[in-house]
């Protein structure tokens, strides 16, 4: 949404004088202000279909925010925190593949996990602008005339919807931060005064909006449009909100209304339309298709990311560029020609594959997230299959007798090639879930260049049978988990796991297998309070081991231009920045 409002004494202040020279003495309705160049409820969403925009951009917002990974923000492209969170580099899966020794895409805490680096300050500042809006709306609907809405449960719809995205990102805050200052007014006026509150007190709040939401948001089905927020989004945040809080009885309620009886199932046929590129596939591989995340029968969606790719104001995906290896900047066969030919555009061979995209391998992922963890169910994991996770390269070069071969250094002479980057930016394991094979729609010339265009989930069935998992767990309760987690290993055809073998790291395992790319693992690993041992023990980054991580590194740093900005008082920094 474009502001197209304006301050008229700005644009025209000899208009604006005459208007009060004219106008001397003026009634109080005239001498009521009104908003001209911020959005405030008296003139933004003084009806529905005003109000309905505002929701749409909160989706728009959080989409451009944390789903999309163009454009330059705060001195850093947004690659860097899109990578971080949604990539999870820096944690147990993954470290940043391209440039593993570079100084950006957390490579090493130490040096950039710093209170001035944008990245950090990119999480922070977006997160309250997003909340602002979302402020502004909710007071815009806790104000309006409730002649303008068909009923109250029609304003209550609206209102929980935008509940939702305020404590949605501070669900994303409290981790990171820890205490941070609450808003839930729109602010106006310029403000120096903030103080962090405790994170007990911004879960209460979380807590009772969430649960307006659960009551009053749509069931799933009957959302006005796909993408649009329904009850089982709202439970699912507020289990995970009372996990944070080890109310493990209230998470396992929260989480049980989403996954008894609310219309939702773990896929566990075939659906929509795939096609198979690197294998027969199989139900785990149709949930990452394009064009079946919003399908009617795909039950396992909860909330989709809508990019629409194929309208104006649509998005990319960065897919492949994030995940994929850089298999095209490999250099040359053994013997001497180009390792991959690639796609005839206009006559001429591109270099690059239309079954794997343009990927820079920005999201490399660790031993542990690639191979340990698959190792006792290696073959029958569907999951680990190879139209899921692409674990073979070949050469694509006919001038070559090494044509359709197996790629594998060992060919070449001893010495000849840079072994860090064969393995950590040129061929290694992909994870199919985020590319999109013979489906991309722009720049043929690069085969997409990295970018995809699907829907992407941001929240999923399986990950809440997950967190209910999480929470039998905290009550000690090993057999209700292992149910939980076996619901999950059984779609995927792998071995049930013994309650006996249950524990909060089995568990970890089970989400990396799951839900490797989905998750925000740094929120995950602080939550569970395992961070620290879990980046020491499997980030293998060859350069920096565990990306060089500090014991005070369980805390994101307050941006230091926010505590210089907070002059009328003192916003205490988190300890050790």
């Amino acid at each position: 949404m474009k502001k197209s409002i304006y301050n008229l004494s700005k644009k025209w202040p000899a208009l604006a004088l005459l208007v009060l020279f004219l106008f001397p003495s003026c009634s109080k309705d005239i001498l009521t202000e009104v908003p001209l160049d911020f959005l405030a409820p008296e003139n933004a969403y003084q009806n529905v279909e005003g109000i309905r925009q505002g929701i749409t951009g909160l989706h728009y917002n959080v989409r451009e925010t944390w789903y999309y990974a163009d454009d330059i923000y705060l001195g850093s492209s947004r690659q860097d925190p899109f990578a971080i969170l949604i990539g999870s580099l820096g944690t147990d899966v993954a470290f940043h593949g391209e440039n593993p020794g570079g100084n950006r895409k957390l490579v090493n805490y130490r040096s950039e996990m710093t209170s001035q680096d944008p990245q950090f300050t990119y999480f922070w500042v977006t997160s309250y602008q997003i909340i602002q809006q979302a402020n502004v709306l909710i007071a815009g609907i806790e104000k309006s005339d409730l002649s303008i809405w068909n009923s109250e449960d029609q304003k209550n719809q609206f209102l929980a919807e935008a509940l939702f995205f305020r404590s949605w990102m501070y669900r994303l805050l409290v981790p990171l931060y820890g205490d941070v200052p609450l808003v839930t007014e729109a602010i106006n006026t310029v403000r120096t005064d903030f103080i962090r509150t405790p994170k007990a007190e911004i879960y209460q709040l979380l807590e009772r909006d969430l649960i307006f939401a659960g009551e009053h948001l749509p069931a799933r089905g009957s959302e006005e449009a796909p993408g649009r927020i329904t009850k089982g989004a709202a439970w699912h945040t507020l289990a995970e909100i009372y996990l944070n809080q080890s109310k493990f009885e209230d998470a396992i309620d929260a989480a049980s209304k989403v996954i008894d009886g609310a219309g939702y199932a773990l896929m566990t046929r075939r659906f929509g339309s795939t096609p198979d590129v690197f294998g027969s596939g199989d139900s785990f591989l149709d949930l990452f298709t394009y064009g079946n995340q919003n399908l009617a029968e795909n039950r396992e969606a909860i909330w989709v990311i809508q990019l629409e790719p194929l309208v104006v104001g649509g998005r990319k995906f960065p897919g492949d560029r994030g995940w994929g290896p850089a298999y095209f900047r490999m250099g040359n066969t053994p013997d001497g020609f180009p390792a991959f030919r690639g796609e005839l555009v206009n006559g001429q061979y591109t270099g690059y594959s239309d079954t794997l995209g343009r990927p820079v391998s920005w999201i490399k992922p660790t031993n542990y997230a690639a191979y340990d963890i698959w190792r006792s169910d290696w073959n029958n994991d569907i999951r680990n299959a190879k139209h899921n996770i692409k674990r073979d390269f070949y050469f694509d070069n006919p001038a070559s007798k090494y044509h359709k071969q197996k790629i594998d250094f060992g060919l070449y002479p001893p010495g000849s090639r840079n072994a860090m980057r064969d393995t950590c930016q040129y061929i290694y394991p992909y994870f199919l879930k985020h590319a999109s094979p013979l489906q991309h729609f722009t720049d043929p010339a690069q085969s997409g260049a990295g970018w995809t265009h699907k829907d992407v989930y941001a929240i999923r069935l399986a990950e809440t049978i997950l967190l209910r998992a999480e929470a039998y767990i905290g009550l000690g309760n090993l057999d209700l988990a292992a149910a939980d987690i076996n619901a999950i290993r059984e779609r995927a055809h792998a071995k049930p796991v013994a309650p006996a073998d249950v524990d909060i790291d089995y568990l970890l395992d089970e989400r990396a297998r799951e839900l490797y790319g989905e998750e925000f693992r740094h929120i995950t690993l602080r939550r569970v309070g395992k961070l620290l041992e879990r980046v020491r023990k499997y980030n293998n980054n060859p350069i920096y081991p565990a990306c060089n991580i500090q014991d005070y590194n369980v805390l994101f740093p307050i941006p230091q231009s926010q505590i210089d900005l907070n002059i009328d008082h003192k916003m205490k920094q988190n300890p050790g920045y």
